[in-house]
């Protein structure tokens, strides 16, 4: 299995690849059937949003092996950037047309979430989630 995948993002069908991606490395991983949907849905949020608001970027998927298992997901873009973060981080802000879940939603379904962005720069999110321990 591979410890790193990237995904160029900028159609619809990279959107798909990126989810497939985070499913297949996530699953190697031992998650769970509603974990894999976690990961994959989060993933999908931020792979929209790099269509919707800089066109195209990518998604890094990394299988985290260090003590604790698990994976990362960065996606970075060079995009607008973002110029109210703590607004976009408010559970009721909408300016498109994804799953509903923007950021905030994908933040709730990882164990880390963290974003830096930049007008005229550009975003980078990284969120991990921990493989279940194994007894």
């Amino acid at each position: 299995m591979t410890d790193e995948v990237l995904v160029s993002v900028s159609t619809d069908a990279d959107v798909v690849a990126a989810r497939e991606k985070g499913r297949e490395l996530s699953a190697g991983l031992g998650f769970s059937s509603i974990d894999l949907t976690l990961i994959v849905t989060a993933i999908s949020e931020l792979a929209r949003n790099i269509l919707l608001y800089a066109e195209r970027g990518e998604i890094v998927l990394r299988v985290d092996n260090d003590g604790r298992p698990g994976i990362t997901v960065i996606a970075r873009d060079d995009g607008p950037g973002i110029p109210d973060l703590e607004l976009a981080m408010r559970d009721s802000f909408s300016t498109g047309n994804g799953l509903g879940l923007g950021l905030p939603g994908a933040r709730r379904l990882m164990d880390e979430f963290a974003i830096e962005s930049e007008v005229s720069k550009g975003t980078t999110i990284v969120m991990k989630k921990w493989a279940p321990d194994r007894v």
